[in-house]
């Protein structure tokens, strides 16, 4: 199949392009910058498009089958609004500028990637933002599957790395709050995995799955055994949350803000995600998280 990632240079989607191309697919990769280098194998091209731009689009996707929006904003999740990166300016706009062009160019599925705990009522502003997205992809209708992932993490990644990070400069690990927060985190292979058997499974046709890991863990659980796999022994540093938004608050006014009050509440924020519609339908095995971090992390 022909198919277009947008936003095929990031986390997500360099992981979801490796994984179609290993599938055979034709693939291009769409970016508003300059194109990623490829992955072994397979067929893979790069277009030029920016979903904030819709006149760029319509190039960008002639003559693609499948579309798969894997876009993120530089920086998620902490916005920048003075350069336009915003969870409503590039998710929900963005989607609704690609999964329009998508239909103009008669698309025969969209694949749409959300996020656990997305509700029209939510208390985070790019929760509901990821629930209009939703709305846009279901409204258009293009035939479409939608993932909500939860916590993603993997090579590459810039939030499970970021600890890391810090244990190769510091002999303890900053974690914002108590560290209690329960997450059921999800390796990037496994999303890259179901996305590319979506693109041809007529059951997840008009379906929406959340995806996460077997594992349901605390935010301490996760980097402590990240820093196992990684052969580390640190002990984890917790800092009042509203101490670090405070702080935040201070440091948006950077030009690249490296913390905002709100991208704290996004890294501290449940993300448990109820896999038993996706088991049923896609059967896959999900990657237990030592596992996973031994696979990348290992000695």
């Amino acid at each position: 199949m022909k198919i277009v990632v947008a936003g095929g240079n990031g986390f997500l989607g360099r992981a979801i392009t490796t994984e179609l191309v290993a599938a055979g697919h034709d693939v291009a990769v769409m970016s508003r910058n300059a194109p990623a280098s490829a992955p072994a194998g397979g067929q893979l091209r790069c277009v030029q498009g920016d979903v904030t731009r819709p006149e760029t689009l319509a190039v960008a996707l002639q003559g693609a089958e499948v579309v798969v929006d894997a876009v993120q904003f530089p920086g998620s999740p902490m916005e920048n609004p003075k350069k336009g990166f915003t969870f409503e300016k590039v998710d929900l706009e963005g989607t609704r500028n690609l999964v329009t062009a998508a239909g103009v160019a008669g698309v025969g599925r969209f694949i749409g990637l959300s996020g656990v705990g997305a509700a029209s009522d939510a208390a985070y502003h790019w929760l509901r933002y990821k629930w209009d997205e939703e709305q846009a992809i279901r409204d258009s209708g293009v035939p479409f599957t939608i993932f909500r992932p939860s916590w993603v993490y993997g090579p590459g990644d810039v939030s499970l790395n970021r600890f890391l990070g810090f244990a190769r400069m510091l002999p303890f690990i900053p974690v914002i709050g108590d560290g209690k927060t329960v997450l059921n985190p999800l390796f990037i292979d496994d999303l890259a995995r179901h996305v590319a058997v979506a693109v041809g499974t007529t059951e997840a046709s008009g379906r929406l799955f959340e995806i996460g890991g077997p594992d349901r863990l605390t935010m301490n659980e996760i980097v402590r055994a990240a820093l196992r796999a990684a052969g580390k022994r640190r002990f984890l540093f917790h800092q009042p949350k509203p101490l670090m938004k405070a702080v935040a608050s201070v440091a948006r006014l950077l030009p690249g803000p490296p913390l905002t009050p709100d991208g704290i509440d996004f890294v501290t924020m449940e993300a448990i995600a109820d896999t038993r519609d996706l088991v049923g339908v896609f059967g896959l095995p999900l990657t237990p998280m030592e596992e996973a971090l031994r696979s990348y992390l290992g000695r």
